[in-house]
């Protein structure tokens, strides 16, 4: 039977039966990788669905971005409701509407009831994600944290290859609806396990519950990400475009002016003031940001211009994604040795690195052209996002996990976001540019079908019989071209911000944050609310297992004076 040993000052239960964490990690894990899964899972069926329910491509871009823009507004006020309320029901609920969501949208007759589904999806996946993370951080002692966090971070990262390999392998033999049945088994799956060994903890809160915080941020984030979805399918000046780019921005200023003036806030803004949260948001924004780009493109160049199908192309990404489950558990112990600003830096330069060397030595023939690039930046990858997701969940108090975790969530959701919409944008400019010529002396109807893409080219191509080899062949140095002026731009977006993570340690409290962020924090008193134990826990043994989240003084004890991630930040959440 598991023990669960509470520690003094107010710190949450933690589970101290290592069979136990195994079971709660599984729970966590699968749980993430049926949320994540969903955002790039629908990409592979569009044309399926397209002829199935007579959807435009827009109302299939809304089935696939409702449910990212569902999920990315949610993240925060529900992260913070587990932390008041309890972790686990958050969790039980957001997978019972994350299942529900995803029946409605296999069930659907219309495209309206199919987005209708992915949105209720979405919902349910916010419910879930943050609260995987922070059931971890609230729950695993010290020693244990940093390897869970890291398997985390790892599945975190290959969900969506894992999800585009999924798929492809249902879409080939099965119809599309089909493609549904995973994330709902999955969420069935870690239900049940739920109920069975995750503890239940939540932090008594004094004050009211921030509603005006939470409302401003989901139209903040919601809107942000709404506006950066459609700006590249639309234009950037359509008005649905700008709509959401307004209402984000004016929710992101009335957020920040709402949470340094409320006396209980969601989130407490000036916690940005500290040096490693900050590094945390900017490497991990962009590092997901140039993953997700790389899956846009690389998708396109290993379907247009190897011939691959939708499984091989899939499975032409699965290395990336080995190379990040692997790894990433082992990110904390090097991170340990060589210190967060070390770790951030290099691993945004081993990305930048990846992303040359897919530039450099593409060729039009052979996917191994690509293979070394591609594992050194799924090696930067792997460097990076453990210690960034761990400089942001510890710098909020334990009482905050939840809230620290949707932070962690939604740098993600919004760097995936950016990157989709840069380096799609930069591909697909350069692609027309490159294009151009050949497009020039084919008939106006002809020409804009070769500018509009690689599956136009091709059309055209097929019809003008042995006269469209040139056109094709063409179009497929063009993509190769455009694909590798993508990676370029990646690769300056990364060393950028390896050069803002160096700023960012820059004079002593720079140096002091970066270097407590991987210790464990001690909330007092007087910054950590009273917990609120599981009512099934076993009584505490007689001398607790003390545990914390951030720095203290490095010997285990937990004691010490709070100079750490909580420095720069105000002494309560």
């Amino acid at each position: 039977m598991s023990t669960v040993a509470l520690a003094r000052n107010g710190s949450a239960s933690t589970i101290t039966d290592p069979r136990r964490r195994r079971l709660v990690l599984i729970t966590v894990c699968a749980a993430l990788v049926a949320v994540v899964a969903g955002v790039s899972g629908l990409n592979v069926a569009q044309q399926a669905i397209a002829l199935d329910l007579g959807a435009s491509q827009s109302q299939i871009l809304w089935a696939i971005n409702g449910y990212t823009v569902a999920l990315a507004a949610l993240l925060m006020p529900v992260g913070a409701i587990g932390d008041r309320w309890g972790r686990k029901p958050v969790l039980l609920a957001g997978l019972a509407v994350f299942a529900l969501g995803n029946l409605v949208a296999a069930m659907a007759g219309s495209p309206e009831l199919l987005i209708a589904g992915r949105v209720v999806a979405g919902a349910g996946a916010a419910m879930v994600m943050p609260v995987t993370l922070s059931v971890i951080t609230s729950s695993f002692p010290e020693e244990a944290r940093g390897n869970a966090v890291g398997v985390w971070a790892g599945f975190a990262g290959a969900g969506g290859v894992i999800g585009l390999l999924a798929s492809a392998v249902i879409i080939d033999d099965l119809t599309w609806p089909w493609l549904f049945a995973i994330p709902v088994t999955l969420a069935v799956v870690a239900a049940l396990l739920t109920a069975a060994v995750v503890p239940n903890s939540h932090e008594r809160r004094e004050g009211r519950f921030d509603t005006l915080g939470s409302l401003l941020s989901v139209m903040a984030v919601g809107g942000i990400v709404l506006g950066i979805h459609e700006g590249p399918e639309q234009g950037w000046t359509d008005p649905l475009t700008v709509a959401g780019l307004v209402i984000g921005i004016t929710g992101l200023v009335g957020f920040v002016v709402r949470e340094l003036r409320a006396t209980h806030p969601l989130l407490d803004v000036r916690v940005f003031a500290n040096r490693a949260l900050s590094s945390g948001i900017v490497a991990l924004t962009v590092v997901f940001g140039i993953m997700f780009g790389i899956f846009l493109t690389l998708m396109q160049f290993m379907q247009a211009v190897l011939g691959y199908s939708a499984i091989r192309g899939a499975v032409g990404l699965l290395p990336m994604a080995l190379v990040m489950i692997g790894l990433s558990p082992f990110a904390p112990r090097v991170s340990q040795r060589l210190g967060l600003r070390t770790m951030l830096v290099a691993g945004a330069l081993l990305v930048g690195g990846g992303l040359v060397l897919m530039a450099e030595l593409v060729d039009t023939t052979s996917y191994w052209s690509i293979v070394p690039g591609l594992m050194l930046t799924a090696l930067g990858l792997a460097a990076t996002m453990t210690p960034a997701t761990t400089a942001i969940t510890g710098s909020l108090s334990r009482a905050q996990q939840g809230v620290a975790s949707a932070l962690n969530d939604t740098s993600r959701e919004i760097g995936g976001a950016l990157g989709i919409a840069l380096m799609g944008s930069i591909f697909n400019a350069q692609y027309r540019s490159e294009v151009g010529d050949v497009a020039a002396r084919l008939d106006p109807t002809q020409g804009q079908l070769v500018k509009d893409g690689i599956a136009g080219a091709t059309e055209v191509a097929q019809s003008m019989g042995r006269d469209g080899a040139p056109v094709l062949d063409a179009a497929r140095h063009a993509l190769v071209d455009a694909w590798a002026g993508s990676m370029w731009i990646g690769a300056a977006i990364a060393v950028i911000a390896a050069g803002l993570v160096v700023v960012l340690s820059l004079g002593r409290k720079g140096r002091e944050e970066m270097q407590a962020s991987a210790q464990p924090v001690l909330d007092d008193e007087s910054a950590s609310p009273t917990p609120v134990p599981d009512a099934d826990a076993p009584l505490p043994h007689p001398e607790p297992v003390l545990v914390g989240i951030g720095a203290g003084n490095g010997n285990g004890s937990g004691s010490g004076d709070r100079t750490s991630t909580g420095a720069g930040r105000p002494g309560g959440p």
